[in-house]
């Protein structure tokens, strides 16, 4: 996308916000712009702002305090794209009739619209999500197509896009979504360079889930379990049989599935294969490994044994979710 001058894209923010959700997709706008102008590239960038309720300094929910470049009523004209940011705060603004009638003359004055977290619910109160499939923070997700019937939520999304009003998870999600919409405008070339400059440990499809295999089997009471999955994610394709991981911490393979059921709700064998999931999916995201290499790296042992596991958890070939969630340098 070519534009003559910056595109100015907007935060709406209100006291108890998320600090990362504002900081995080800040940051990423800024530093994209920083690598086009050290790069001499003929596209201007992104120039943030922040947009708050009042003028003076707001506090987010950690203490954090922030400094609103203008406030809401200033702004009617001049954004590219307005997003809404998420935060416990949201509660006490959702009813102030001001801002929704605000964001409902923005909605048609912008070319994107879209929410980060809890960000979702003014959007939602404002009747702009109606009809549209959307995501927010896996905790309170359930509350949104609850309060909202006519939203279709995505509960385990990490971003979601519906014509031209994107939607994301919490917190670091919203790094992934202003990646998203970063990519859309200057490609994946540049996506990439600023994924790689940012330190961001992978660049995440929209679909990909907000919480991963090694995360939520990292949830064991029992510090020897947690230490014991860390190190299998690690290790997809050693010895993770019941009796060597049972063996690696001292118990036998029968109290090992008792644990494993009662902290984890899965049997070891079952842990084990989301965790070779997790590895044989990232492999397919980021390199272009054959499924033979990727197979045997992640645990499966032959290409035929990992396609039939996609199938089976995923209900998609390994080739298909290659070619739906691959960079796309990979795949071209």
């Amino acid at each position: 996308m070519q534009a003559s001058k910056p595109l100015r894209v907007a935060f709406f923010v209100y006291p108890g916000i998320q600090a990362l959700d504002l900081s995080g997709p800040l940051e990423l706008f800024a530093r994209a712009t920083r690598l086009l102008r050290d790069e001499r590239k003929s596209h201007p960038g992104y120039a943030p702002v922040v947009v708050g309720m009042e003028p003076g300094p707001i506090a987010g929910s950690s203490g954090f305090r922030f400094l609103p470049d203008t406030t809401y009523p200033e702004v009617r004209t001049g954004i590219d794209t307005l997003l809404v940011v998420g935060g416990i705060g949201v509660d006490s603004v959702i009813d102030d009739p001001l801002v929704l009638e605000w964001l409902r003359k923005m909605s048609g004055r912008v070319r994107r619209l879209g929410s980060v977290c809890t960000g979702a619910f003014l959007l939602a109160e404002a009747g702009l999500l109606d009809g549209r499939t959307v995501t927010t923070h896996w905790s309170r997700a359930a509350e949104l197509a609850r309060s909202y019937p006519r939203i279709r939520v995505e509960e385990d999304r990490i971003w979601v896009r519906d014509g031209n009003v994107y939607t994301s998870a919490g917190v670091s999600a919203g790094m992934d979504l202003a990646l998203a919409l970063i990519e859309e405008d200057l490609g994946a070339e540049l996506a990439l360079q600023l994924a790689r400059a940012m330190v961001m440990y992978l660049r995440r499809p929209g679909d990909q889930s907000q919480y991963s295999a090694p995360l939520r089997l990292q949830a064991a009471q029992t510090p020897s379990i947690r230490d014991l999955v860390a190190w299998a994610a690690e290790n997809p394709a050693g010895d993770l049989s019941v009796p060597a991981l049972a063996k690696r911490i001292g118990k036998s393979p029968r109290q090992l599935t008792r644990v494993f059921q009662r902290e984890l709700g899965v049997a070891p064998a079952e842990a084990v294969e989301q965790l070779r999931l997790e590895a044989a999916r990232r492999a397919l995201q980021q390199s272009d490994k054959g499924l033979e290499a990727i197979a045997a790296e992640a645990g499966f042992g032959s290409a035929e044994v990992l396609r039939r596991a996609f199938l089976r958890a995923l209900h998609v070939t390994p080739s298909a979710y290659r070619a739906r969630f691959a960079a796309q340098e990979l795949a071209s």
